[in-house]
């Protein structure tokens, strides 16, 4: 198979879906593996690293983009690539279709099938949006603690405190791996932490595992009665594939006391805040209802080298996979994959994206024949 590895063009994404090593064992597989010139530069990956891996270096995207058959990427098409994309191309990426309704109907209306990282669910696990939410959680915390400061326009609150001083406090809202991962780089900075969450028996699982933090039921009442004594609120808010639901509310917002942090892990679904929007690692910050907004669509970018490492020894069985049987037998011998699948020849493919947007669904194998699926 002919597989695409393009240069990212999302702000400040420097992450590459592919490191050498992975593109030199599909090469010995017998797999031409297409990247773009510098597409590993931002994670410390030059072209020559690339070329020695028996991969063949492309100028353009475009060039990458025509001639592959299955496309790797790290984010979703941006409207420059729309037109790359064709019927018949198989594209792996983090989709994140529900959060954007203009996305959904460009990448149906280019028929290629869309994998979407974030969908592949393994029993009760996304394994492969696991390491980014590890990531982001970690990094949710380190974002909070430096704008808290006052040199930023935060409250002046050290999340830690000292001796004689209260410690600050962070509520992380949700108990899945970007928020305990969040909690526990709080309680290491020896935080006053709590946990929000609706499922009971992961309630008691972190009350065992992780004596540092409080667990407190996710409900409207129990999150507004935090607000006033927040220092760093933290929206880890998951459904997968779906919108994130808008769980905290302007009102609730103001009332944390003024330079409050809010970093909403949940942006690239949307956000979990009312008053959450998408910024950059350039511009990452904001300021409502007095609450400094950290909601940088893709957190993980800032460390390029650790997230693409994470990333790839994940996805690197998946891509081999499709690229050793195509699609069809691929998602026979890993069903997990079928998750995956949120567009296909112009149809939507994933319920959730399609209830997040009011828009029709059908199964990918129903009422689709075998040779529908691209190989």
């Amino acid at each position: 198979m002919i597989i695409g590895v393009p240069k990212e063009i999302k702000p400040q994404e420097n992450r590459v879906s592919l490191v050498p090593s992975a593109a030199q064992q599909l090469t010995k597989r017998g797999h031409l593996v297409l990247v773009q010139t510098n597409a590993g530069v931002g994670s410390g990956y030059p072209d020559s690293d690339y070329i020695a891996a028996g991969a063949k270096l492309m100028e353009k995207a475009a060039d990458v983009f025509r001639q592959a058959e299955l496309i790797v990427k790290v984010k979703e098409p941006l409207p420059a690539e729309y037109e790359l994309l064709r019927k018949g191309q198989i594209l792996f990426t983090y989709l994140h279709l529900a959060a954007s309704k203009s996305l959904t109907e460009a990448v149906m209306k280019s028929g290629v099938t869309g994998v979407a990282y974030e969908t592949i669910q393994v029993g009760n696990r996304l394994p492969l949006l696991e390491p980014m939410s590890e990531i982001a959680g970690r990094m949710s915390t380190v974002m909070g603690a430096y704008f808290l400061g006052k040199h930023n326009g935060g409250s002046g609150v050290l999340l830690g405190g000292v001796p004689g001083v209260f410690p600050g406090r962070v509520v992380v809202i949700g108990g899945g791996t970007a928020g305990v991962n969040a909690a526990r780089m709080a309680t290491g900075l020896c935080a006053e932490v709590t946990i929000l969450e609706v499922d009971l028996e992961r309630m008691r699982f972190l009350d065992l595992t992780m004596p540092g933090a409080r667990m407190l039921f996710s409900s409207e009442a129990n999150l507004e009665e935090m607000m006033p004594t927040t220092d760093l609120l933290i929206g880890a808010v998951l459904v997968p594939g779906a919108k994130a639901p808008k769980l905290v509310t302007r009102e609730m917002l103001s009332r944390m006391r003024p330079g409050s942090v809010l970093v909403d892990i949940a942006i690239d679904q949307g956000g979990c805040a009312e008053t959450s929007r998408p910024t950059t690692h350039l511009d990452p910050t904001y300021v409502e209802e007095g609450v400094i907004h950290y909601c940088v669509a893709n957190m993980p970018a800032a460390y390029a080298r650790t997230a693409t490492q994470a990333l790839t020894n994940i996805t690197y069985r998946y891509v081999q996979l499709l690229a050793d049987s195509g699609l069809k037998e691929a998602c026979e011998r890993q069903p997990a994959l079928i998750g995956g699948i949120n567009t296909m020849n112009g149809r939507l493919t994933h319920r959730a994206v399609a209830e997040a947007h009011g828009m029709e669904f059908e199964p990918p194998f129903h009422p689709l024949g075998a040779n529908e699926f691209p190989s």
